[in-house]
């Protein structure tokens, strides 16, 4: 295949497709790129088909440190396993692409963006999307394209939507909106946004499925030039005969799913399953196995759809706009220091919140230019909490998502550290799923954190939404389960507060998804949102005053920048002491700011400590110090821990001293005042309070007064040498 380079600009970025030169033995491959950030997005599709009941796909986003000149951390010094970022982009890709497929398709398809160079001026999640549709197409892939994605996001201060911003353009934007699509229909959305209004949420979504056209346009000029060999691949069909077999058992599918329990529901369904499958021979059965599961899986899927078009009732009884029935429960674990336990009908989660110094922010090893994150949200899904048993290990795709997105919703929420020094770590427990379970771990988080006393701006709460679509005519369904889920059109998840939406996450099985019937669905999850928080706010009004009592208290103070050094001492040697004795956390920002935390007394302790080290004494202040050192001129009593006056001999009695010795000893503990501060060299001069009367054994010679520092005064000094001893 020759090379083909197509460079095109669109909204004052430039954009670029290529392919012919790299990856030549991929079924096909194309390099894109926006500005200097380049991706290789390869697909390679098997040349069998596969005897799966389900389509093979996967997808791959490889972040690449040399991408961004660097050199991996850890111990191999490469790249292992993903990071969340990655994996998440790997979903973003996944999800447009998936329903692009023929109904059948099973030969397992394989895509890979590898990132090759990143300017970390341009983001490079989205324009895989755009990437790996026309690998797919290039390679000749039956796919139902061009496909795109496309990043919206919008100023701040101007109002005007900005099309696939920079790292620094999002910094100033109050949506960060991804719509993937085809130039007909929307496939996936995922937002995160601060309190933005539907109608304006709406308008987004419009521009953005106008923007993917114009995407979708580019592609097909960049296909046109390249050399397309049309592939032919076998698709699953189905058997008449197993489809006019199972038809037969509608009515009993129809009456075994109008059940409210979910496990009860698929006991049924599982029955009756078994009992169509049995009406097949031995021979029957094996060479049509996947068939006949499929037909069961049809039949299921059209006797619930057909339930809701026709009759506007849902397998649990429910109305298309009813939220199942709640149980809300904040402060469930004693000693958390914020927890909630929310529950939407057969969906259970516990969100447990611990707080932590900022130092304890989570350090993000990516390409992208962020450093790490001191909001931290985990997502867990365990099989027991679907009835069945596992592996347990590190969290699949599916999970990190799924945190992410809960994650999306509150950060808008989030006080900044200025207001609330703290990290904060959420981990959701999925305890019982049917659906909706993101939703439950974002509703939960808001307790915990209202729990905690985190002083969150406003309570966020969340609803999945689905679609029903039979031809012309559509149902949106609030609060959707998993078997709406699994056999409906559309995954639409909404998180808000009262005032505005904060994150959308949306799946779509059905071409020909309007933006008509997402504003319908907009409105309805915006309700039903309002019925939950109202719920929700019965059981905790606010975030509590005071944090728990066994959660830290961090306290904020401000020291010089040139008294860092002493608070540290050498090698760290003064803070480690501080802490070891207080049992208090410290943290030094380069800017002077003290952060110490603990869990009691601890706490004021090493803030008096520190206080102490970078104070600077100014006269007329008292003190009680010890003394540390005598000369024959006086004593040097320890003010602070890094700053000791001097205290002259003729100031430690009343009356005439021989010796410094004959009153004070290294170790006395005496009160003082500040008498002088030398402005150029900071020497401190002292005055001795209750000063005893000199010794008798001192004589008296002429005038008791000594003079000052130097010595001085009107005669010259008579004052005997010290003694050796």
């Amino acid at each position: 295949m020759a090379k083909v380079t197509h460079e095109f600009e669109l909204y004052g970025k430039q954009y670029s497709l290529q392919t012919g030169e790299l990856a030549k033995q991929a079924t096909g491959a194309v390099v894109v790129m926006q500005g200097d950030t380049e991706l290789l997005t390869t697909a390679v599709v098997s040349k069998e088909r596969k005897d799966y009941d389900f389509f093979p796909l996967t997808v791959d986003f490889i972040e690449k440190m040399y991408a961004v000149g660097r050199i991996p951390g850890g111990y191999l010094k490469r790249e292992t396993r993903p990071s969340d970022k990655g994996t998440l982009s790997a979903r973003m890709v996944d999800r447009p692409i998936r329903p692009g497929f023929p109904d059948g398709f099973r030969n397992e398809v394989h895509i890979v963006i590898t990132t090759l160079c990143c300017d970390q001026v341009n983001q490079p999640d989205v324009i895989a999307i755009m990437g790996a549709s026309a690998a797919l197409l290039a390679g000749g892939v039956p796919f139902d394209g061009p496909c795109a994605g496309v990043r919206i996001g919008r100023d701040r201060d101007t109002g005007e939507f900005i099309v696939n911003p920079t790292f620094e353009e999002d910094e100033n934007s109050d949506l960060e909106l991804t719509v993937a699509g085809t130039k007909d229909y929307v496939s996936m959305v995922e937002a995160g946004a601060d309190e933005i209004s539907e109608e304006d949420m709406l308008a987004a979504l419009e521009f953005a499925q106008k923007v993917i056209g114009e995407f979708c346009d580019e592609q097909e000029k960049f296909l046109s030039q390249v050399d397309i060999e049309k592939k032919e691949y076998e698709l699953d069909e189905p058997v008449p005969e197993v489809d006019e077999r199972v038809e037969g058992y509608y009515d009993r599918m129809a009456a075994a799913l109008k059940d409210p329990d979910k496990l009860s529901r698929l006991d049924k369904v599982d029955e009756l399953n078994e009992e169509i499958r049995s009406t097949f021979t031995e021979e029957q059965q094996e060479e049509w196995s996947r068939e006949i599961a499929a037909a069961c899986k049809a039949l299921e899927r059209k006797a619930m759809r057909t339930m809701i078009i026709e009759t506007g009732e849902r397998v649990d009884g429910r109305k298309i706009n009813e939220v199942r029935p709640l149980y809300i429960k904040p402060h469930y674990l004693k000693r958390a220091h914020g927890s909630g336990l929310f529950q939407r009908g057969q969906t259970q989660v516990l969100s447990v919140l611990t707080l932590g110094l900022l130092n304890e922010w989570q350090r993000l090893d990516t390409i992208d230019p962020c450093e790490g994150k001191r909001y931290i949200h985990q997502y867990n899904f365990p099989p027991y909490c679907t009835g069945e048993t596992g592996r347990m290990g590190a969290p699949k795709r599916r999970e990190l998502g799924h945190g992410a997105l809960a994650s999306r919703a509150l950060e808008p929420m989030i006080p900044s550290p200025e207001e609330f020094p703290y990290t904060i770590r959420i981990v959701s427990e999925v305890l019982e799923s049917n659906g909706s379970s993101s939703m439950a771990s974002t509703c939960g988080s808001t307790l915990a954190l209202m729990d905690a006393g985190v002083p969150i701006k406003r309570p966020v709460s969340g609803i999945a939404m689905g679609l029903i679509k039979e031809e012309d005519e559509s149902v949106v369904l609030t609060d959707i389960q998993g078997l709406e889920d699994f056999l409906g059109d559309m995954d639409f998840k909404v998180c808000g507060t009262e005032k505005g939406i904060t994150a959308l996450q949306m799946d779509n099985k059905a071409k020909g998804l309007s933006t008509e019937i997402l504003g319908k669905a907009l409105e309805q999850a915006k309700e039903g949102r309002a019925f939950i928080l109202d719920a929700m706010l019965e059981t905790i009004q606010a975030p509590r005053e005071e944090l728990s009592e066994f959660a830290p208290r961090v306290m904020t103070i401000e020291i010089p920048v040139d008294k860092i050094r002493e608070v540290i001492g050498s090698g760290g040697k003064v803070i480690r002491e501080i802490q070891e004795e207080t049992g208090a956390n410290i943290e030094i920002e380069e800017d002077g700011t003290v952060y110490i935390a603990s869990v009691d007394t601890g706490g004021e302790d090493a803030k008096r400590r520190i206080e102490e080290i970078v104070k600077e004494p100014e006269e007329g202040e008292e003190f009680e110090g010890e003394v540390v050192n005598i000369q024959s001129f006086g004593a040097f009593v320890r003010l602070t821990p890094s700053k000791d006056g001097l205290l002259h001999i003729s100031k430690v009695a009343k009356g005439r001293v021989d010796t410094v010795e004959d009153v004070l000893n290294i170790g006395d503990t005496v009160k003082v005042v500040v008498t002088e501060v030398d402005p150029k060299t900071g020497k401190i001069s002292l005055d001795r309070l209750d000063k005893p009367e000199a010794p008798r054994s001192t004589k008296p010679q002429g005038n008791n007064n000594h003079g000052n520092n130097s010595g001085g005064g009107n005669g010259p000094d008579r004052r005997p040498r010290r003694r050796n001893r």
